[in-house]
């Protein structure tokens, strides 16, 4: 961001650097958190007034030599500023990240107009841990196996380097970057992977990664696709199954069903157009005698008749319900 308050730190660096120095160059230093920086100071002024160290542009430490007293402004730098071996370079230890800036230390004498200045980069840098290694989509059409691998770090990316090694293969290869686009055969000899990061104070490699192990992970992605198609599959089938079932028993009762109402039909065709006889239809005749007298009935000389007229049948479904009835019988006497 334009206003931000690294965007000024940045442009006053640039300004103390491109600015007029009296005794030499700038000095690079780099440190690590937690660590100690030295900032080296020789000079040929042999009589030293006072030597003043500041940070951007904040005073650091006064020094007055010759059992001078020693001036640390600011009370959390006392236990982190040192002298070693009584001399004037500063030991700066306890590193924090926000120690990265422009250092510079003026020594003052009577014998110089102007004084000595010397200035100092210093950038402090995390240790890097582990990377992490993603894999990007896979393809694997022809037996190839097609992918990318990135390799990344979780926080402390500032000026860090990515490289990559291919292991396995005829000649070893070497890959400059974060992302690492690989192509390997099923067939062809495992090859290994390792990325690795550095920065100005630290380096580290990821664990090894083999290519089969990656490839097999995508065939166990397909194999995976497969069970949950057959499972889809399965209730769909047996679901159709059911149906099928169902249809074909109702396809069967109804055949059944047909085939006895043809049944009852043959059976009404074949039943015959006649009805017993009844009391009901017999008819009676009496033969007269000219003789009013009637003999003794003579049962060895007597003769019985019956006459019966049939009418025709109106139901022959009757012939199967029709009660038994008492015959009336007409009796002749023959003399």
């Amino acid at each position: 961001m334009a206003g931000s308050p690294t965007c000024f730190t940045f442009i006053y660096i640039l300004w103390q650097l491109t600015g007029s120095t009296a005794s030499g160059s700038v000095k690079e230093l780099v440190g690590s958190i937690g660590g100690a920086v030295t900032f080296p100071l020789k000079s040929e002024v042999k009589q030293v007034d006072s030597i003043v160290w500041t940070f951007n542009t904040t005073t650091l430490v006064t020094i007055q030599p010759e059992g001078g007293p020693m001036i640390v402004t600011q009370n959390r730098n006392k236990e982190r500023v040192h002298f070693p071996d009584g001399g004037y370079s500063l030991k700066l230890s306890k590193l924090k990240k926000n120690d990265s800036g422009i250092y510079n230390v003026e020594i003052y004498s009577s014998s110089l107009q102007d004084p000595f200045t010397r200035k100092y980069v210093l950038r402090v840098y995390e240790h890097l841990s582990k990377p992490k290694v993603t894999m990007g989509l896979q393809s694997n059409k022809n037996g190839t196996c097609v992918t990318n691998l990135t390799c990344r770090m979780e926080h402390g990316e500032e000026d860090v380097i990515y490289t990559w090694k291919a292991l396995g293969q005829a000649v070893n290869e070497s890959h400059n970057g974060s992302i690492l686009p690989i192509s390997w055969r099923w067939g062809e000899s495992d090859m290994t992977f390792i990325c690795t990061v550095r920065n100005p104070v630290s380096s580290n490699s990821s664990s090894p990664i083999l290519a089969r192990k990656l490839c097999e992970g995508a065939a166990d992605d397909s194999d995976s696709s497969m069970v949950l198609l057959c499972l889809l599959l399965v209730p769909l089938l047996l679901s159709l199954f059911v149906l099928g079932l169902f249809l074909w028993f109702l396809k069967r009762e109804t055949q059944e069903e047909s085939i006895e109402e043809k049944k009852r039909a043959d059976i009404c065709r074949e039943t015959p157009n006649i009805r017993p006889y009844s009391g009901e239809n017999t008819e009676y005749d009496t033969i007269p005698y000219t003789n009013r007298t009637i003999p003794m009935e003579d049962a060895a000389n007597t003769l019985y008749s019956t006459v019966e007229i049939p009418k025709k049948i109106e139901n022959p479904q009757s012939l199967l319900t029709m009660p038994d009835t008492p015959r009336l019988f007409a009796y002749e006497n023959v003399i």
